[in-house]
């Protein structure tokens, strides 16, 4: 993929992380003036967070805030803003510091061409399933190493929601499902989600060969490229993507309400 112009690549940026969000489809989601204001109960909270994809004037900027943390306030949750750059308004990340927003988990967008991917994960021993829907096995996999003690039915429910055509790979080793991992395609474009690895699997390519799965489906559904979000500080999954190809579009971090809000 060709380095991308500044003006291309804003708006590449906000239709990644656009496409995430009906990836991962919150509850309840209101659009206003072009930002989407996300309520996900239950959920991992980055489900519920703030896409700030439209300018603001410096007037505007702080009533379009306090008209977010008013809808947060009403659903009994938290105020977050993902903050990713030339998505938002230059501006919002210095008027949420300066409100008592804390910045807080870094995360790296990255995108590869699907045949790219192919091409560098080729299919090896180990079997792959991949079905079109969340099977108990998938999810009960999943939410062992993801679920952070969530509420496993609200994760269902999400995936529930989801409109797009979506992969859900399994990798298995005698009868147990040891890795997963999902794709969603979306307009020409598929994302990587939902990775997770039993503890005693790691280390023996499950991961590379859910990846390379998630690829091949991305391929056979006419998704040329694919994107994937990742936390800075999950070295063997950085490692894992960057060897597969993915290379950085952007960093971006949120910023998250810590105290009542300034007037």
């Amino acid at each position: 993929m060709s380095a991308p112009s500044v003006a291309t690549s804003a708006a590449m940026i906000r239709g990644l992380q656009e496409r995430a969000a009906r990836a991962l489809p919150a509850e309840r989601v209101e659009h206003a003036a072009g930002w989407w204001l996300r309520h996900a109960p239950r959920c991992a909270w980055w489900t519920g967070t703030v896409l700030p994809h439209r300018d603001a004037g410096p007037g505007d900027l702080v009533r379009r805030i306090r008209g977010a943390e008013r809808f947060y306030a009403a659903h009994g949750a938290v105020t977050r803003f993902q903050i990713s750059p030339g998505a938002c308004p230059r501006e919002l990340d210095t008027v949420l510091a300066e409100r008592g927003y804390r910045r807080e988990s870094p995360v790296s967008l990255r995108v590869a061409p699907t045949a790219h991917v192919v091409d560098r994960l080729p299919a090896g021993a180990m079997r792959v399933d991949v079905d079109d829907r969340p099977s108990r096995a998938w999810f009960d996999s999943w939410h062992a190493v993801q679920g952070h003690g969530g509420d496993a039915r609200a994760e269902w429910d999400m995936l529930e929601r989801v409109e797009q055509p979506a992969g859900y790979a399994r990798a298995t080793i005698g009868n147990e499902v040891v890795a997963v991992g999902r794709v969603v395609a979306d307009t020409g474009w598929a994302g990587v989600f939902g990775m997770a690895t039993l503890p005693g699997a790691r280390g023996k390519g499950a991961a590379r060969a859910v990846l390379a799965a998630l690829a091949g489906w991305a391929g056979a559904h006419r998704a040329d490229h694919m994107y994937l979000q990742v936390e800075r500080g999950n070295t063997p999954a950085v490692r894992l993507y960057e060897r597969a190809g993915f290379t950085e579009l952007c960093g971006y971090h949120y910023r998250t309400a810590w105290r009542p809000p300034a007037g």
